[in-house]
């Protein structure tokens, strides 16, 4: 029994600039195009650029959750 497996490899969007991107394992800044767009996005992640908008709290509020306030 033989099996044939497609070593094509998708070419992808790189996720910061958009350009074209190899997914092969060989790429080893996958899915990103180069270190200079994996780099700029931890950079993004350490400056918390990537989070879930939510209101702040009101500047008097004290620490905690405020539903549970007593």
């Amino acid at each position: 029994m033989s099996t044939t497996t497609d070593h094509a490899t998708p070419a992808i969007t790189c996720p910061q600039c958009g350009g074209p991107s190899s997914f092969a394992k060989s790429n080893r800044f996958r899915p990103f195009c180069s270190e200079r767009c994996k780099m700029i996005d931890l950079g993004a992640w350490g400056n918390e650029d990537f989070r879930v908008p939510a209101e702040s709290p009101p500047l008097d509020a004290q620490y905690g959750d405020p539903r549970h306030e007593d």
